[in-house]
């Protein structure tokens, strides 16, 4: 029987607010407006917006991808339904083949089984990084980018990103290679702005959380950061945590980016919605104080927020709510390919949505259909 969700304001294809009822059959949006029959659930009062898709989470809710374990994978699915997270890609970090190898098969062996948000593919952070700019990374296992390594990896599980410093030897033809299979993304890394604007004509067409594990962006060496703002065609991803950057640069960044080239991230490790403790991530001891997460030396160690919450602090920040939802929603489901499934809500896509009320309260999220109310997951 078909689910109608009624009385609520749905946003639309195009991200406007529409006031109109909508089907779900199976695991597909069925019909906007002109419904009769169904299962009626009154969402007066309330917003339904795309599920919120992560596409840069390392770990949450005690649970990382480095567990290599189908366990671990579902203590993170299970916790981001409840945050309006409908779907995600794991990301790994910089480790040994052997240990990468282990996550992947994971990975793989849990896809289709999912209990809550559901899993695109696998998002590769490092090894082929800068060491001047490894930020949380493990140093002794950084590595010049290698395609066979990649070849091997992408045998056990799809990848949808993979993240690189352009400066590296090799880079370039590695990028132009890889990039046929996946989004290559300049991460970690210390290339200037010239270095920056020819990666992005061998491959490279994303940055990984902008600003950050980069070099700062200066009136007369603008760098990475500058180079993207300054590419039209290039995507960003933006940690919006209030840690990793200050409400003002949110601000700009998004203004130069627009509304279809900013991706917000949570960059999460295990310790999201934890609280504070000592973590370990990626073979390295985490500390996490007053939500802020920093390796013993200070250096910040992703993060222990998520997309929704990002979301409440970038309408705090003065970010349009059209613009603030596209960033959570169909730009990156657009960066990894998704964009025809899901990310948007339109007659025949996948059923991932999230329903909030005034307050910005989640009341129910439908993954692929199947409904989470605030009752039954305890959001």
């Amino acid at each position: 029987m078909d689910i109608v969700i009624k009385g609520a304001v749905i946003c639309n294809s195009e991200f406007e607010p529409q006031r109109a009822d909508l089907s779900v059959r199976g695991e597909k949006i069925y019909k906007i407006g002109g419904i009769s029959g169904g299962k009626v659930i009154d969402f007066s009062g309330c917003t339904v917006l795309p599920g919120f898709i992560d596409i840069h989470i390392h770990g949450c809710g005690g649970a990382d991808v480095d567990g290599a374990d189908t366990a671990s994978l579902k203590k993170m699915s299970d916790f981001l339904v409840k945050k309006g997270v409908t779907s995600f890609c794991p990301t790994t970090m910089t480790m040994p083949e052997s240990s990468l190898a282990q996550q992947f098969a994971a990975v793989s062996d849990y896809m289709g089984r999912e209990s809550g948000a559901y899993i695109h593919g696998i998002n590769m952070e490092g090894p082929f990084i800068s060491h001047e700019k490894k930020g949380a990374q493990h140093g002794g296992h950084i590595r010049t980018p290698d395609l066979g390594e990649f070849k091997r990896l992408v045998k056990l599980c799809d990848v949808r990103l993979i993240d690189v410093a352009p400066e590296t030897k090799g880079a370039f033809d590695f990028a132009a290679e890889a990039s046929k299979h996946c989004v290559v993304s300049a991460a970690h890394t210390a290339a200037d702005y010239e270095t920056a604007m020819e990666s992005f004509k061998h491959g490279f067409s994303h940055a990984t959380h902008l600003f950050n594990a980069m070099p700062p962006m200066k009136n007369r060496e603008p760098g990475m950061a500058g180079a993207v703002l300054d590419s039209k065609g290039v995507t960003a991803e933006l940690i919006c945590d209030g840690f990793h950057n200050h409400p003002a640069v949110i601000r700009l960044a998004f203004g130069l980016l627009g509304e279809d080239r900013a991706v917000v991230i949570s960059d999460a490790m295990k310790a999201a919605g934890c609280g504070d403790g000592d973590y370990e991530l990626g073979g390295q001891t985490v500390y996490v104080r007053g939500g802020r997460a920093a390796l013993k030396d200070g250096t910040i160690a992703a993060s222990t927020t998520n997309l929704f919450d990002e979301f409440k602090n970038l309408l705090d920040f003065g970010i349009p709510f059209k613009q603030a939802v596209k960033a959570c929603t169909i730009n990156p489901a657009k960066v990894i390919g998704a964009d025809d499934v899901t990310g948007s809500i339109k007659e025949g896509k996948s059923a991932d949505l999230l329903i909030i009320d005034d307050s910005l309260e989640i009341k129910a999220v439908f993954v692929k259909g199947r409904i989470f109310t605030a009752r039954q997951s305890g959001f």
